[in-house]
C-alpha cells in the first residue's frame, strides 16, 4: 500500500479530529459520502484535486497544509514510541548513556 495515501488519510483524520468534528458531518460538509471519506482516512482511496480541495476547504486549511506530516503523531503517541524506543535501548549499555546525556541535556 502506498505510505503517502496512509500518512494523507492520518493527516485529514487528525485535523478532522482536532476541529471536533465526526466523520459523518465532516462528509456532510464537503459534499463527500461517508464510505469515500472513510476511504480517503484509511488510506485505502487517494482523493481527486478537486476532492482535496473540498477537504482541505472543510478543515480551514490550505492543501499544502494536508501535506504537513510534521505533527503526525499525538503527545500520547509520541510518549508510546519514546518507551519503545526506551525498552529497546536499555539492552545496550553504551546507547542508554548516550540517551542519558542527550535527555539531560534537554531538561
Amino acid at each position: 500500500m502506498n505510505s503517502l495515501k496512509i500518512k494523507l488519510g492520518k493527516r485529514i483524520q487528525q485535523l478532522r479530529k482536532q476541529k471536533n468534528i465526526t466523520q459523518e458531518k465532516f462528509s456532510e460538509i464537503i459534499g463527500l459520502d461517508i464510505t469515500s471519506l472513510s476511504k480517503i482516512e484509511t488510506g485505502r482511496n487517494y482523493p481527486s484535486p478537486e476532492t482535496l480541495q473540498k477537504i482541505a476547504f472543510g478543515l480551514n486549511v490550505e492543501a499544502k497544509d494536508l501535506y504537513n506530516f510534521n505533527n503526525f503523531y499525538s503527545k500520547e503517541e509520541y510518549l508510546d514510541r519514546i518507551k519503545k524506543n526506551i525498552d529497546i535501548i536499555k539492552l545496550d549499555e553504551q546507547k542508554l548513556k548516550f540517551l542519558y546525556k542527550i535527555t539531560s541535556e534537554l531538561v
